[in-house]
């Protein structure tokens, strides 16, 4: 999980490894412009997600019954904890049951616009990838525990020379036959606009011979689409959480989009550029911004479904 910095560009040009996105609070939309529960039902979903913390256990004790069950248990928890939240999760086309298709087990590199928190724990919970994590994830507290119960990859975003090993260790993954998911913006954005895709970790899907999966998570609060669950700025994890909790009817749609094939011929900035076109025609309305500086549309315009 990636986290904005609040900078006023796409990419900070003091350090071009380290991008940032132009979206900070003043991206998400005023109380007038949300759609939120009282007092009382943020306190019983808050009390929900502490229980559900608590139940970290559950998979981590199913550890001794083998992998595939401490997997099994470790996405239970996870998609409790989303619900505890008060999300609802949905995908499209709403027919076909997220584990119901063989071709979302195969190995390949899963990519998608980074929102929110909820990207991740989302993916997670229905999707039987390993996440790649910036590196000081796993020393939080809780969250590092899950990470590893995850067998999350990580990257230091604090030193490039630190890229190669890292776009190592995600091609090994996927040879052995795992499927990943990273965020190629590496950092977050609102959702009214997303970002260019670094195109460093497509060569893991190069190397490896498997194909690129793009996936588009759209954020719905009332039918309409949001940037109230967005992770932006100086935010932290826990002001994030209190903000889902606070949403009423907050919807995570997830579209899983055709494959687009490694093939030998490729070179990763291509390969790049072809995710970022397959996403950009799925959500049309959402523009990617590559010019440092460039504003996002106004919060208010996408939360209340205004052209």
């Amino acid at each position: 999980m990636t986290k904005a910095t609040g900078a006023t560009g796409v990419t900070d040009a003091a350090d071009p490894w380290r991008p940032t996105s132009p979206c900070s609070r003043s991206c998400l939309p005023g109380p007038a412009e949300q759609n939120r529960v009282g007092p009382l039902r943020r306190l019983l979903r808050l009390t929900a997600v502490l229980l559900s913390c608590s139940l970290i256990v559950v998979p981590a004790l199913s550890s001794a019954a083998g992998r595939r069950l401490r997997l099994r248990a470790y996405r239970w928890w996870i998609r409790l904890t989303v619900r505890a939240m008060g999300v609802r999760v949905c995908f499209t086309p709403s027919e076909t049951p997220p584990e119901a298709r063989p071709q979302d087990t195969v190995p390949g590199l899963l990519v998608l616009n980074h929102t929110s928190l909820l990207d991740d724990l989302v993916l997670i919970g229905y999707d039987p990838a390993r996440p790649l994590s910036k590196a000081d994830v796993r020393r939080w507290p809780v969250v590092g525990w899950a990470a590893a119960l995850g067998r999350t990859l990580y990257v230091d975003r604090e030193r490039l020379s630190a890229l190669p090993a890292a776009v190592a260790g995600v091609t090994r993954a996927l040879r052995a036959g795992d499927r990943v998911f990273v965020c190629p913006e590496a950092t977050t954005w609102c959702g009214s606009a997303c970002g260019p895709y670094r195109p460093a970790f497509f060569q893991a899907a190069l190397d490896a011979g498997v194909p690129v999966l793009p996936v588009v998570l759209r954020y719905r609060s009332a039918g309409r689409t949001t940037t109230a669950a967005a992770l932006v700025g100086p935010m932290s994890v826990v002001e994030s959480v209190m903000l889902l909790i606070a949403q009423r009817d907050l919807v995570v749609e997830v579209e899983r989009l055709d494959p687009l094939p490694a093939r030998p011929e490729s070179d990763r900035r291509s390969l790049a550029r072809a995710a970022e076109q397959a996403v950009d025609r799925a959500i049309p309305e959402v523009p990617r911004l590559r010019k440092p500086g460039s504003p996002c549309r106004p919060a208010a315009l996408v939360a209340t479904g205004e052209p």
